[in-house]
């Protein structure tokens, strides 16, 4: 089911998770400064556990809901730098969406982008999705650089449409398609 992992680029290693990680993503998703611009608050132990264990659980990524999130390595020192996930959006017609969470420590080493470019790769070449977004706050402008660094375009700018931690914020959207993919790979 998921014999094209590990994914492994010139310095990370892509791989599920395993149960060992619970401090790695514990350091993640309670870090005031990471959950900034994400959906959720930071997260108990008892909400990380919950969280691990969907991580672990098999997607066989053929349904709409569906997620396939991944932990990123430093492959010389095997240093757990964030996550990246992609999840279905529609089986019928081919979309996913790419997400990813990262250390702050781990900031401006290009990690982001390297992970992110092979979980693209992922959904179109392996997958076979038609089209694949991401979705942010507006406010998160190093996601911004990112995207715009993979080659994605911004197709929406929501004004005010989501209720965010106590306040109404902008959501931008980025898209790409298969075709914009091959063209530039």
């Amino acid at each position: 089911m998921t014999d094209y992992l590990p994914i492994r680029t010139d310095r990370l290693t892509l791989r599920r998770y395993r149960e060992t990680d619970f401090d790695d993503l514990l350091k993640l998703q309670s870090n005031d400064d990471v959950t900034r611009f994400l959906l959720y608050d930071p997260k108990t132990p008892e909400e990380v556990r919950e969280t691990l264990a969907k991580r672990l659980a098999d997607v066989t990524m053929d349904a709409e809901g569906q997620a396939l999130t991944l932990a990123v390595e430093l492959t010389e020192t095997g240093q757990h730098l964030g996550e990246v996930t992609l999840f279905v959006h529609s089986v019928e017609q081919r979309t996913g969406e790419i997400g990813y969470v990262f250390h702050p420590e781990s900031g401006g080493h290009g990690y982001a982008a390297e992970a992110s470019v092979e979980l693209l790769r992922l959904g179109f070449e392996h997958f076979g999705m038609h089209r694949v977004i991401a979705r942010l706050d507006a406010r998160n402008t190093g996601s911004v650089k990112l995207l715009e660094r993979l080659g994605m375009r911004r197709e929406a700018h929501f004004v005010r449409n989501e209720f965010l931690k106590g306040e109404w914020v902008d959501e931008l959207v980025y898209a790409m398609l298969a075709d914009e993919w091959a063209a530039k790979n």
